[in-house]
C-alpha cells in the first residue's frame, strides 16, 4: 500500500493549489519546472509546499483532499498555520 501525501502549495500570486501525490519531491518540482505540473500553477510559478500530511490510502487522500477544496480560504490558512489535519 502507498503513502499518500494531501498537499498545499502557494503560489506566486499567493493563491493557494491543493492536491495530492505518492512523490512530494517529484510533485513540487513538476509543478515548478515542467509541463507535468497542473495547469492551475503553470502560470502561477514559483510554487512553495506550505502544508502536507500523509495518508495510508489513496481513499483516505482523496477524501481528504475534497474535504480541504471545500474549505474557505481563511481556514485553509488556520490549517497551514496550525499544522493540523483536516478532517
Amino acid at each position: 500500500m502507498n503513502k499518500y501525501y494531501l498537499y498545499i502549495l502557494k503560489c506566486s500570486d499567493e493563491t493557494l493549489y491543493t492536491g495530492i501525490t505518492t512523490d512530494l519531491k517529484r510533485r513540487l518540482k513538476e509543478h515548478n519546472s515542467s509541463n507535468l505540473g497542473a495547469k492551475y500553477t503553470s502560470g502561477r510559478r514559483p510554487v512553495e509546499l506550505v502544508y502536507q500530511t500523509k495518508f495510508n490510502g489513496r481513499a483516505q487522500a482523496s477524501q481528504a483532499e475534497a474535504h480541504l477544496k471545500k474549505l474557505s480560504r481563511l481556514k485553509k490558512l488556520a490549517l497551514i498555520t496550525h499544522g493540523l489535519r483536516p478532517k
